[in-house]
C-alpha cells in the first residue's frame, strides 16, 4: 500500500522548465516588491536583510517545486533541515513577520497559486504601508533608562519618590550596584517622560538630590531586555 502510494505520488509530479523558470521570475517579483515595503516602511533596516527578503520566496519556492507530491522527497528535504542551526538571536518582531510574509509568498508560488500569491503580496504591503502612514501602535510618552549615582547614605528605594511624583513620571528601579568601593550607589531606572515634561528641569531636581553626581538619561526609548 505504501508502494502504491509513493509510485502515484512521483507519477503526478512532473516539473517543466518553464513552469520552473516562470516560478522563480515571480518569486524574485514578490520577493522584491515585500522587500520595497520593507526598506520604506522600516526606519533602521540593514541591506543584507532586504536582500534576504527577496532571495527567501525564490529558496522557498525552489524547495517546494522539488518536493512536488512526492512524499520520500518531504521526508528527506525534512531530514535534512532538521540539521541546520540558526544561531542569530531573533531580532525585531516586525523583521519576523517579513520573514514569514516572504515564505509565504514562496509557499504560494511553489504550488503554482500566483494570482493569490500576488493578491496576498499586495493587500499585506498596502496594509503595511497604511499601519506606517498612520503610525499605529506608537506611544505618545516612550520609556527610557535613567542612571543616578547616590552617596550610600541616601536611600535608593525612597531616594526620588517625591520627584517622580512631583513631574508625574512612571518609573521602574530595574538594578542597583555599588561603585567607587562601596562609597557610591548606581541606581538603574526605566522611566516614562510625558512629552510636556521639562526634562531639564526634572533633571536638575534629580541633580539636587542626589547631591550633583553622575546622572543619565538616554534620549532613545529603552530596550525591552533587563538590565
Amino acid at each position: 500500500m505504501i508502494e502504491s502510494i509513493f509510485a502515484s505520488a512521483a507519477a503526478n509530479s512532473e516539473l517543466t522548465l518553464t513552469d520552473a523558470l516562470l516560478t522563480i521570475f515571480i518569486a524574485i517579483a514578490l520577493g522584491g516588491i515585500i522587500s520595497f515595503t520593507y526598506m520604506r516602511t522600516q526606519a533602521g533596516y540593514t541591506q543584507n536583510f532586504a536582500l534576504t527578503l527577496i532571495v527567501l520566496p525564490v529558496i522557498v519556492a525552489i524547495i517546494i517545486l522539488l518536493i512536488g507530491s512526492n512524499i520520500a522527497r518531504a521526508f528527506s528535504l525534512a531530514g535534512a533541515f532538521s540539521i541546520i542551526r540558526f544561531r542569530s538571536a531573533p531580532g525585531d518582531p516586525k523583521d519576523i513577520a517579513f520573514v514569514l510574509f516572504t515564505m509565504a509568498a514562496g509557499l504560494a508560488c511553489g504550488v503554482g497559486a500566483f494570482g493569490y500569491a500576488a493578491l496576498f503580496t499586495v493587500c499585506l504591503c498596502l496594509l503595511m504601508f497604511f499601519l506606517k502612514a498612520i503610525n499605529f501602535g506608537a506611544k505618545k510618552s516612550a520609556q527610557r533608562m535613567l542612571k543616578v549615582t547616590i552617596p550610600e547614605n541616601l536611600g535608593y528605594e525612597e531616594a526620588f519618590d517625591e520627584i517622580f511624583k512631583q513631574f508625574e513620571i512612571d518609573y521602574e528601579l530595574r538594578k542597583v550596584r555599588t561603585t567607587e568601593l562601596g562609597s557610591l550607589y548606581e541606581v538603574v531606572y526605566a522611566v516614562t517622560i510625558g512629552e510636556r515634561t521639562n526634562q531639564k528641569e526634572f533633571l536638575d531636581a534629580v541633580r539636587c538630590r542626589n547631591g550633583n553626581l553622575d546622572i543619565t538619561l538616554t534620549m532613545s526609548p529603552a530596550p525591552s531586555a533587563e538590565y
